[in-house]
């Protein structure tokens, strides 16, 4: 539950941090109805007289071709749409030197990845960070000196601190554990579920998070992963957005996402799987990592490594509808149209009649012969 005043407050609190005024022009990407979307973006950039350039659903052509239209000034955006402005070769076909600062959040986001994106498209990349239980958010780089691969520094009036996650007892600078926050953007609680509230917020009035982070000696704080995400390798702890990090930094590879595996020896190792841009084999994917990270951090299995490591399909590039940090799409079954985006294709016997999403093709999924893009063309 969130009230109004959490709201108000963690608007307040972000005033002369976020948009600043009416010559910005924002892109809305973020659904409003999430609270990145809905505190940063419907309440802070339409109070403070932006203008908001709406999306109806996250495309990376038309993502680009609206900033470029635009002139858009800022972007408050999400990990796997950083990577994208890193790496997809579409990006080199607009112009984005309007854009004057972009701010990841959601999720952590590397160093190395916030500094590729800001090489290629010219202008800041940083982040900030909070979670829903916090109206969102409790630090950000902006307004101050940004600081690669930190979350930036507290809001007015926001306290934090690191605990142990296992003894709650307070750890030291530069330690890493569980991080607690105590502000007026606080929640009262979640609605009907005393048991959860209580788990989640002391007496004192103190949030645990259950991201694990650290704070530097100049205030600057890092968040490195769940709690619960956590790998124990043979007792030791290993985060797996470490791992996704390094597998990013391979030029091959597209994307990455690293999760655990039971193992009789060590208990649990972490597993990648991968998306590669070129063919890869596992024993690559683990040398790769394994030059980078201490010993006990390895990669120990890859998925569906054989020879290669799955790669986007081509009609699915063609169609404008990269996923990245996503699954392939779903190969059509027997006796359907092949449209993965349309409810009728999944009924046997039917014919939608939607248009191919490519913008340049006037073709209709069913048609004869098919569009080259339609995966059911091979």
């Amino acid at each position: 539950m969130l009230t109004h005043r959490n709201l108000v407050a963690n608007l307040c609190q972000t005033d002369q941090l976020l948009t600043q005024g009416t010559d910005d022009r924002v892109i809305a990407v973020l659904p409003l109805y999430h609270i990145y979307g809905l505190t940063v973006l419907m309440c802070g950039a339409v109070r403070k007289g932006a203008t908001l350039v709406t999306m109806p659903r996250f495309d990376l052509e038309e993502f680009l071709r609206l900033i470029q239209d635009y002139r858009v000034t800022q972007a408050f955006l999400v990990p796997p749409i950083i990577l994208a402005l890193a790496k997809h070769p579409l990006v080199d076909k607009y112009d984005l030197s309007s854009l004057e600062t972009v701010l990841s959040g959601a999720a952590p986001l590397d160093a190395g990845l916030e500094a590729a994106a800001a090489g290629r498209i010219g202008t800041l990349v940083t982040q900030g960070w909070g979670l829903t239980e916090t109206s969102p958010v409790v630090t950000t780089n902006l307004g101050g000196e940004p600081r690669p691969g930190s979350v930036g520094r507290l809001l007015p009036n926001t306290r934090m601190r690191v605990v142990d996650p296992a003894s709650g007892a307070d750890l030291p600078v530069g330690e890493t554990g569980e991080l607690v926050v105590a502000g007026p953007q606080i929640m009262k609680g979640y609605l009907g579920r005393p048991e959860e509230t209580a788990g989640m917020l002391d007496p004192d009035g103190w949030l645990h998070t259950g991201d694990l982070g650290y704070v530097d000696g100049d205030g600057y704080w890092y968040v490195v992963d769940r709690v619960k995400e956590l790998i124990k390798y043979k007792g030791l702890q290993v985060a797996p957005a470490e791992l996704e990090a390094v597998l990013l930094t391979h030029p091959a590879i597209a994307d990455a996402a690293v999760v655990r595996a039971l193992d009789e020896e060590a208990g649990e190792v972490p597993k990648a799987f991968v998306v590669a841009r070129s063919p890869l084999t596992e024993a690559e994917v683990m040398a790769y990592v394994a030059e980078r990270v201490a010993p006990f951090k390895k990669v120990r299995l890859v998925a569906n490594a054989r020879g290669r490591v799955g790669f986007y399909s081509s009609w699915w590039h063609e169609c404008g509808r990269i996923r990245l940090a996503s699954r392939p799409p779903r190969r059509p079954r027997p006796g359907t149209t092949g449209n993965p985006h349309c409810r009728a294709s999944r009924l046997p016997g039917r014919q939608p009649t939607l248009p191919c999403h490519r913008k340049s093709c006037d073709r209709r999924w069913g048609a004869s012969p098919p569009c080259s893009a339609s995966p059911t063309s091979g």
